[in-house]
């Protein structure tokens, strides 16, 4: 079946590349700075995660930036002139400031064309929590919805990716911003592994914590038992991981004893995130419940209250 629509996606996902290397299907590729000068994450064509994560051992300190106004309004440019219905996928708000260039640059793109058929999601996912949503929009688009059907079944079925990931130091994530200071000294102190996820908003959260990689690992298998939903006959399952492939391939022995029908995806942590979570990262992502059924009930209140200020 030919697909109705494009999609858009971002380099946050750490899909390998073959997956995503398919007509109508575009890469913005967010940018890191090395010690070297300034790096576009290709899903690891132009390096390895070995490569990138012994540097990082080293001593290098990459940073990130979010993607430039410029970049956006080509890539919707080049959507509104192919006169084909896109989505684009966007890596959390909640995370990084490019959803916000993103939606400037629509606006911009839509005025000089208004009959231009582009839909911009906030996925609230990164990484290879982002992957999971990416890998099932292309299923669905290859199985024939529009580009409307498929952004309104993203902003549904983003809700419903569950993930827990396992990093080696706070530190990493400190220097980033994306833990206050006191969390990372309180981890560091207690020598711990710190086990997060991501909230219905995009936010990262401490679930848990670890004695040791090896106690971590089974831990993210609970995690799964615990909260994995039915999704049907193939129980897609990603592993993602930030050069620790032995570990990766314990996670996925732990799961398979009590699931013998697993499938089975493997990433590697990009550059972009990997320059935030540092090696070491371990991560698992599955179908699971309605994180918004989660939310304590002031949450609820504050995210209706925020859904009517938009609305006035």
């Amino acid at each position: 079946m030919q697909p109705q629509c494009n999609l858009i996606i971002d380099s946050c996902c750490d899909l390998p590349f073959e997956v995503i290397d398919r007509e109508g299907v575009e890469l913005v590729k967010f940018p890191y700075v090395m010690s070297d000068g300034e790096h576009f994450d290709d899903l690891f064509q132009t390096t390895t995660a070995k490569q990138f994560y012994d540097a990082m051992r080293q001593g290098e300190q990459p940073t990130t930036s979010q993607v430039s106004m410029e970049v956006y309004k080509d890539v919707f440019t080049r959507a509104a002139q192919s006169n084909i219905p896109t989505v684009c996928l966007s890596f959390s708000s909640g995370l990084s400031g490019s959803y916000d260039v993103a939606v400037l640059m629509l606006e911009q793109v839509k005025s000089e064309y208004p009959d231009a058929e582009i839909y911009l999601v906030d996925t609230y996912l990164a990484s290879v929590a982002e992957a999971l949503l990416v890998y099932e929009a292309l299923r669905q688009r290859d199985k024939g919805m529009s580009a409307q059907e498929l952004a309104k079944w993203a902003q549904e079925a983003r809700y419903f990716v569950d993930e827990a990931f396992m990093i080696d130091d706070l530190e990493v994530l400190k220097r980033g911003g994306r833990i206050p200071s006191t969390v990372a000294y309180a981890g560091s102190k207690l020598d711990v592994k710190p086990i997060l996820t991501i909230t219905p908003d995009g936010k990262l959260s401490i679930t848990g914590v670890a004695r040791g990689r090896k106690k971590g690992i089974k831990q993210l298998a609970q995690y799964y038992e615990k909260r994995v939903q039915n999704s049907g006959p193939e129980k897609i399952v990603i592993i993602g991981n930030a050069d620790c492939e032995k570990d990766a391939e314990k996670l996925k022995e732990v799961l398979s004893k009590n699931n013998e029908d697993l499938l089975f995806l493997e990433s590697n942590i990009g550059p972009v995130i990997g320059s935030h979570v540092g090696p070491g990262m371990i991560a698992i992502v599955f179908w699971g419940s309605d994180k918004r059924e989660e939310l304590s009930v002031a949450d609820r209140i504050a995210n209706k209250v925020r859904g009517e200020r938009k609305d006035d």
